[in-house]
């Protein structure tokens, strides 16, 4: 074993770290909260390299390489894509790639995207030599045992987590140093529609649920509302700080799940510092890989799996699209379906898909006749069950067309209904 003891004195500079990525190679690089900010910057300090190709998740703050004055340089895959990569997307100076989270890892084991350098965020090593991936382990396991270069940035206030996250300091072929804070995910400003939308789906949740959740306005507001519930457990692909209340006030206890009976289960984590402070050295919840988390086999043994997904419009048979605004690309398909179908053949589960009746300031129906040309369906109409919006819930599963149609109507926003009426009309006949 690589002795510690001495290992701040072996770190490099961020540059000198990058030094050891060529042109044309395959680079993953490590998302969300773990985003190592310090090496994408010295990254793109290489004005010498060409196409290198970059491989990541949903990546947090800024994303210089996406910038079109590095165009030749660094092509961007995203598997999930964020903020800093749409208009590169949109423009064809990046691309999309539509995958299941839980498919994911299994790209770069089985070389269907074959990677040469992964570069990841980290905590210090313990007295073992053993680092964790710290807030994010999703992808980046499986990306850091199959490249062949592993570059990371050690990061003095990553947390330190519990469950499948370590990685030995020997792994690294080089790393860096910092002490700087993680960026952090701000809570969602929930607005009188999201309240109301909250309000509806926590009422589906039932005493001894198994939760999966997503972040943004609608899930901060259901956890918001569960104070009330008894004995919940939590088995997702990621968690913010929405969920630290209910475990503190022992709303969630765990006791119930079978896959894991007693332990918060999670991909990742993104929020801020209280969330940071609360999976650090936290043995409560435990951080596996996106298909571990997310295997619909493992997810249907859990009692009750109540998922909770949102949606950027779902048309009147109930294809749901969640990734694309027309031929824009705006996110990814993520987890959706994993959980959709996996809270689906759980005993008692519900699959909830929630959404604002509007967009755009209340001028745009998301619940549409028809999905816009180029959008992507993320939940097929066999797989969708319950729809909510803030004008109730519906439960679609069984429904033929007409019926599903009507109740879908029934909770789109009531200056929308009369149009939808017609339009299905004109489609169906009805």
């Amino acid at each position: 074993m690589q002795p510690t003891r001495d290992w701040i004195s072996r770190a490099r500079t961020p540059d000198e770290v990058v030094a050891l990525i060529e042109s044309g190679q395959q680079v993953f690089i490590h998302g969300a909260c773990a985003t190592p900010t310090p090496l994408i910057e010295a990254l793109c300090r290489r004005t010498e390299l060409r196409d290198v190709a970059l491989f990541h998740l949903h990546l947090q703050g800024p994303t210089p390489f996406a910038a079109a004055e590095h165009a030749g340089r660094f092509f961007s895959n995203s598997l999930f894509a964020g903020p800093g990569l749409r208009d590169a997307i949109a423009e064809g100076r990046a691309d999309f790639v539509p995958v299941f989270l839980s498919d994911i890892p299994g790209l770069f084991r089985d070389r269907v995207a074959p990677l040469d350098v992964a570069i990841i965020q980290v905590s210090p090593p313990d007295a073992h030599g053993q680092c964790t991936l710290g807030t994010s382990v999703d992808a980046a396991l499986a990306a850091a045992e199959s490249a062949p270069i592993v570059l990371a940035e050690i990061n003095q206030q990553m947390p330190r987590t519990a469950g499948a996250s370590t990685i030995p300091l020997a792994r690294f072929a080089a790393y860096c140093h910092t002490d700087r804070p993680l960026l952090e995910h701000a809570p969602a400003v929930l607005g009188e529609v999201e309240q109301r939308i909250g309000a509806i789906v926590a009422d589906l949740v039932e005493d001894g649920a198994t939760l999966q959740m997503g972040i943004g306005a609608i899930p901060d507001a259901v956890l918001a509302r569960l104070g009330d519930k008894n004995d919940l457990g939590v088995h997702t692909e990621m968690f913010s700080d929405g969920l630290v209340p209910l475990v503190e006030r022992g709303v969630i206890t765990n006791r119930h799940k079978h896959v894991h009976r007693g332990r918060i289960v999670t991909s990742f984590v993104a929020g801020t510092r209280v969330l940071f402070d609360f999976v650090n050295e936290n043995h409560l919840v435990e951080f596996h890989p996106c298909d571990r988390t997310n295997d619909t086999a493992l997810i249907r043994k859990n009692p009750r799996v109540t998922a909770i997904n949102s949606a950027l419009e779902i048309d009147l048979s109930g294809q749901v699209c969640a990734d694309s605004i027309g031929h824009r690309i705006y996110s990814g398909i993520g987890g959706q379906m994993d959980f959709v179908r996996g809270a689906a053949l759980s005993p008692g589960g519900k699959a909830i898909i929630a959404l604002p009746s509007t967009a755009a300031a209340g001028t745009v129906s998301r619940i549409t006749a028809a999905l816009r040309p180029g959008a992507g369906v993320v939940t097929t109409r066999g797989h969708v069950r319950w729809v909510v919006t803030e004008h109730g819930a519906v439960n679609l599963h069984g429904l033929g067309l007409r019926r599903r149609a009507d109740a879908l109507i029934s909770i789109a926003h009531p200056d929308m209904r009369s149009e939808l009426r017609r339009a299905v009309a004109e489609i169906r006949h009805f």
